[in-house]
This record gives C-alpha cells, structure tokens and sequence, in this order.
C-alpha cells in the first residue's frame, strides 16, 4: 500500500511564506490539493514522476512553486505571499498519470495539513 503523509502546515499572518512537504514511495505523480471549509477539494499543483513537468491552478497566479526530490521521496509545496483565501486543509495525491488533475483522478491521498492564514 500507498502512505502520503504531509506536513509543513500552520497558522501564518497574510504575506508569509510556508513550505508543505510530503513523504511517498514509488513511481507516481504527485499533486497538491485544498479544500477550505464547506468548499470543494481543488486542485493546487501537480507534478510528472521525474519532475520535469508542473501543473498548477491559474487561480494561484504564480504564487506557489512544486517540486519533488525522488531520492527523497518527498515532494513539495513553497507557499509565498500568503492570503487569507489560502486557508484550508492541504492533501497532497498520488496518481500512475499526470494526464488528469482531477480530485477523482488519484490514487492516492493523505490526510491533510492545515493551513491558516491570517489577515
């Protein structure tokens, strides 16, 4: 079986930086989600096995960068000028494609490190 397990959250004012990491085995892209409360679980970033190619929501507007160290295994979220509509509980995800960045489309999940941004 599969564990993700993130970690990296916390509770930061509005203009903080934050880095999420998230620990995984074998040969999957990875993604990062959000789901603020009452709200959908929404796609954040997403990133290729070898890393060579990213995905990312245009909502963030360039705000955060993934990565991934495979030797590692750990992938990463670097968070910057944080806003309060950041706020939610951050997953990250596995999947055997890249080729959908759908919630429904992983295969894996963990469960979530909260981050609280405030004004």
């Amino acid at each position: 079986q599969v564990q993700l397990m993130e970690s990296g959250g916390g509770f930061v004012q509005a203009g903080d930086s934050l880095r999420l990491s998230c620990t995984a085995s074998g040969r999957y892209a990875m993604g990062w989600f959000r789901q603020a409360p009452e709200n959908e679980r929404q796609f954040v970033a997403g990133i290729s096995w070898a890393g060579g190619k990213t995905y990312y929501s245009a909502s963030l507007r360039g705000r955060f960068t993934i990565s991934r160290d495979n030797a590692e295994g750990t992938v990463y979220l670097d968070m910057k000028n944080l806003e309060p509509e950041d706020t939610a509980v951050y997953y990250c995800a596995a999947s055997g494609s890249d080729s959908s960045w759908y919630p429904n489309g992983m295969d894996y999940w963990g469960k979530g490190t909260l981050v609280t941004v405030s004004s």
